[in-house]
């Protein structure tokens, strides 16, 4: 088989790109190794955060061209995917001041609140400190916005193929060279990588300047809680009262209140991972539910797990050698770019250069 672009792997971050570059006008063969709807990687489930909310700009300015363009996949798949709910970020007042800052010098709303007030308006959610409201933020649904890409995809001409894994990747003269697990070869003039916690497998050797990447399974908790999609989407900052550094994140969805730990899960192989969440990570989390979101009943927890693929400086990596172009890294806060990715993806294909943030490589720039 013989294609132009040949994007392998069909979570949010590969299933943008097919759609990015068949709207475009290119012949796209997508491949995902697992079966529709799957909770293997990192792009399943009823929800994601979205915000805009970053201290550094270029991530705020990134996020900033990501939002019309879920809304415009919203159009172009025909269902809704992004509700914005709002969001708290608290903790330390370094944390929620530098947010601050950020939002207002890009000229987006945001507000400082104490954690009266934000017990006032969120009667389920204590704030620790300080906090800041900012509104252009809530949550996307995970597994419905990775099939909007794809049958948006489709829809361009792209052909979808799931239950074809990529066992090989070979860099010829004239592009690449695909065998699956089936052993067919499949010859494209470029190919997209977007595997996830496959990327380091599948890549090694292939792609110079490719960062260490970490993978760990983690380990988010839903709780019931009196109507959920009214919340906000909130973070925890860590460094004042939270015992945790790494911080903590939640969100309003269809399967109750989402609190996850940021980053603490075990190092896994992602083809040989364990029997499913841990319980004493589990009972980590009902703790910190029970401490700060009396909104929730804590008692009965309903666990899942999920990837991630993390750098060493949590920054992407998004560009391309020879043929290749890589999409890897994400780092557990990824899926909320997914719409601008999957554009920067597209335009590396097309040849023009990639973001210096991102770029392959031991010096990235900040």
């Amino acid at each position: 088989m013989t294609a132009d672009v040949v994007v392998v792997g069909g979570g949010v971050m590969g299933s943008s790109a097919a759609w990015h570059l068949a709207a475009r006008g290119r012949r796209v063969t997508l491949l995902e190794q697992f079966a529709p709807g799957h909770g293997r990687g990192s792009s399943h489930g009823s929800s994601r955060i979205f915000r805009l909310a970053y201290p550094e700009p270029f991530y705020v300015s990134l996020a900033v061209r990501a939002l019309p363009l879920w809304r415009r996949l919203e159009e172009d798949a025909g269902t809704k995917l992004l509700d914005l709910t709002g969001a708290v970020d608290h903790g330390p007042a370094a944390a929620t001041s530098a947010l601050h800052q950020a939002l207002t010098a890009a000229g987006r709303p945001a507000e400082l609140l104490d954690p009266t007030q934000v017990a006032e308006r969120w009667p389920g959610l204590r704030a620790d400190t300080s906090a800041l409201f900012h509104p252009e933020a809530g949550r996307l649904h995970a597994d419905d916005s990775v099939a909007a890409f794809q049958r948006a995809a489709a829809a361009h001409g792209a052909q979808v193929r799931h239950g074809v894994r990529a066992s090989r990747l070979t860099v010829r003269d004239r592009g690449v060279e695909l065998v699956t697990d089936s052993e067919e070869v499949i010859v494209a003039e470029h190919v997209v990588v977007a595997v996830g916690g496959w990327a380091p497998s599948l890549l090694s050797g292939l792609v110079p300047g490719l960062p260490p990447m970490r993978v760990t399974e983690e380990q988010p908790v839903h709780f019931p809680a009196a109507a959920p999609l009214d919340w906000p989407s909130f973070i925890h900052h860590g460094g004042a009262r939270l015992d945790s550094e790494a911080g903590v994140y939640g969100l309003g969805s269809a399967d109750g209140v989402k609190v996850g730990f940021h980053g603490v899960g075990p190092v896994v192989d992602p083809d040989r991972r364990g029997g499913g969440p841990d319980a004493r990570a589990v009972e980590q989390v009902q703790e910190y539910a029970r401490r700060w979101l009396p909104g929730v009943d804590h008692t009965t927890p309903t666990a899942t797990t999920c990837l991630y693929t993390t750098t060493p400086d949590h920054d992407f990596v998004i560009d391309r050698r020879g043929p290749v172009t890589v999409l890897a890294g994400f780092s557990g806060h990824g899926f909320k770019f997914a719409s601008v990715l999957g554009e920067l993806a597209a335009d590396l294909v097309e040849g023009h250069p990639a973001a210096s943030r991102f770029a392959l490589g031991a010096a990235r720039a900040r």
